[in-house]
């Protein structure tokens, strides 16, 4: 109640009318915490690292969200979203005010929404929050797979226009396109020529559907990112220290599932990331994730978690994970952690015919550790963090 009024006093203090028939609501997510990591790359090579860490189990945010009703089951849909650094205050995804989401629709009862603007693709709707360790437990960026190229996490797509249904028994379905707004349909990547930088932009389809009833869980998503290297901000292109370039095609797809029995809940997720450069030979990655989550108490959860990770073809790699954490519920709303997490590299590629080992790297980004440095193969990673919502 608290939030709604607080929402309607920013907007009234912006001159906005409100409607009886309205709702708009502030919300907002803070993560922050101590992240000890064993090998962290420097300039000459890997050393320890204590650092304070933002974002884990959740990237911060705020946002409102808001709806109209028009009657008939029809409503006027909005979400603003912003996401920020609890460490110094800046904003996140490249800056941007809204940059988590930033959208307008309709939607209607029994049917679905239409919206528009800076959305999810569904990869990371229906797979990323449903069938991942980082989606369903508290390890979080930590857990989803290296610099989320198979975009289960961070797939926020610039212009877009996307349907999802309603649910039908359990069932539901959208399909999403993002515009270059160029006159090259597709988009085109981002070149420098004589000292000038001209930006490129990019392009998106993505689709999926997901059933969820009762304790099991099923789904399925694609998405297809044309000239990632030219959206804005840029997609991630790099599995750990392999840089795959600048791409024409970035595609990836997968299916989940999980199933919950009394306080225990398994699951499973395969994607599959093609990377489609513009001049070399294509690389494959495939990523295999399974874990349990089990509820000791209504107040402790433990979960624990496996990744395995190939890159094929033009390079290679092989990278696994092992995932633990604890998560400790103060209240509804707030909650401490402490995650472990274990990566080992193998592997090598010749680059500029030179031979460079695969190294490790944990989390969704390379914002939040980075790889291994050179001479590590490995990384051991231990935290402890606390988020809140409101």
């Amino acid at each position: 109640m608290k939030k709604h009024v607080l929402a309607a006093s920013i907007l009234g203090s912006l001159g906005v009318a409100a409607h009886a028939q309205s709702s708009v609501t502030l919300y907002g997510i803070l993560d922050a915490g101590v992240t000890y990591v064993n090998n962290a790359a420097t300039a000459t090579g890997h050393s320890s690292l204590v650092k304070y860490g933002d974002g884990v189990s959740q990237g911060s945010r705020w946002g409102m969200k808001g709806s109209e009703d028009l009657g008939g089951g029809l409503r006027a849909i909005f979400t603003l979203e912003g996401g920020f650094s609890t460490g110094d205050g800046t904003a996140s995804q490249g800056g941007a005010l809204f940059g988590r989401q930033a959208y307008v629709g309709l939607s209607k009862d029994g049917v679905g929404s239409l919206t528009f603007g800076r959305q999810y693709s569904f990869s990371t709707d229906y797979l990323g929050g449903n069938y991942s360790m980082g989606g369903l437990t508290a390890a979080g960026n930590y857990a989803y797979h290296i610099n989320d190229v198979d975009q289960l996490t961070s797939s926020r797509i610039n212009n877009s226009v996307k349907f999802s249904s309603a649910n039908f028994s359990g069932l539901t379905f959208g399909a999403l396109f993002g515009f270059s707004n160029q006159t090259d349909f597709a988009g085109s990547p981002t070149t420098t020529a004589g000292g000038t930088t001209t930006q490129g932009s990019s392009s998106t389809y993505s689709f999926g559907a997901n059933y969820a009833q009762g304790p099991f869980g099923i789904g399925a998503a694609y998405t297809n990112i044309r000239f990632p290297n030219g959206a804005t901000p840029a997609f991630s292109v790099s599995v750990a220290n392999v840089n795959t370039g600048g791409l024409r095609d970035l595609e990836t797809y997968g299916v989940g599932t999980r199933y919950a029995f009394g306080p225990a809940t398994l699951w499973g997720l395969w994607t599959h990331t093609k990377f489609e450069p513009i001049t070399a030979a294509s690389s494959k990655l495939d990523n295999f994730d399974v874990g349990v989550r089990y509820s000791a108490t209504p107040a402790l959860t433990a979960g624990v978690g496996y990744t395995y990770s190939k890159l094929d073809d033009h390079f290679e790699g092989k990278w696994q994970q092992f995932n633990g954490v604890l998560d400790y519920a103060l209240s509804k709303r707030t909650d401490v952690y402490l995650l472990t997490i274990y990566q080992k590299a193998s592997g090598s590629n010749v680059i500029a015919g030179r031979v460079v080992p695969v190294q490790a790297e944990v989390g969704s980004s390379s914002s939040f550790i980075g790889n291994s440095g050179v001479g590590a193969d490995s990384q051991f990673v231990a935290r402890i963090g606390l988020r809140t919502k409101f």
